[in-house]
């Protein structure tokens, strides 16, 4: 198999390497961030990519949102992300974009060499390699909030407002009539249940519901 590698420790980069060769897979790519990975994908087609959920600069979720980006730019391109932790928004992303090719293992289990490779060989055939718990944090459902009843759009108008935009500058940012705007911001105090009041200013709370659910 053709392997590109994306981890920013050496030390781990090494060992991963000398594993997969020893296995007498062939290592197109070592990288230690996310656009260098995005990069690899893009250019050598590998048959699997194995990801670091952790990389700079902020050392959070950088390998997630870069392997995302890069099945969104190689459709079903496989990959199997190696964390410590459970990025449940990223990791929702990246199965959204198909479950095939897919793997997301906690590195705490990785601890037989047969297995990790035999994961990587299953993700590399087009199979879904999921970690229990990763399994289980994605299937809590979400209590429901009155944000989801926004659309899109109303999403778009309330995050401006939230950053103190005007009317006219959220229609300016959104390339649409202040009258949309004044719509779009009615239609959200309806959704988020804000009825008009002398006592309370329903912009005011309906930016506070917004960071609230941030």
């Amino acid at each position: 198999m053709r392997v590109v590698i994306a981890e920013d420790s050496v030390l781990l980069r090494r060992g991963l390497v000398r594993l997969l060769q020893d296995a007498r897979h062939e290592i197109v790519a070592e990288v230690g961030d996310g656009p260098a990975l995005v990069a690899a994908i893009t250019q050598h087609r590998p048959d699997v990519s194995i990801v670091d959920v952790r990389m700079p600069p902020s050392h959070t979720d950088e390998g997630l949102r870069a392997s995302v980006e890069a099945r969104s730019l190689v459709p079903g391109a496989p990959i199997l992300i190696l964390s410590q932790y459970v990025e449940e928004r990223y990791a929702g992303e990246l199965l959204a974009t198909g479950s095939a090719g897919v793997g997301y293992l906690l590195k705490d289990r990785v601890a037989d060499v047969r297995d990790f490779l035999a994961a990587v060989e299953q993700v590399a055939a087009g199979g879904t390699v999921l970690d229990p718990d990763v399994v289980s944090q994605l299937l809590v459902r979400r209590r429901p909030t009155p944000l989801d009843e926004l659309t899109a759009r109303e999403r778009e108008v309330l995050s401006l407002m939230a950053q103190g935009r005007t009317n006219s500058a959220i229609a300016a940012t959104l390339v649409i009539t202040e009258g949309a705007v004044e719509k779009h911001i009615r239609n959200i105090f309806a959704k988020l249940g804000l009825p008009h009041t002398d006592a309370d200013h329903r912009r005011v709370l309906a930016v506070l519901t917004h960071l609230a659910e941030s």
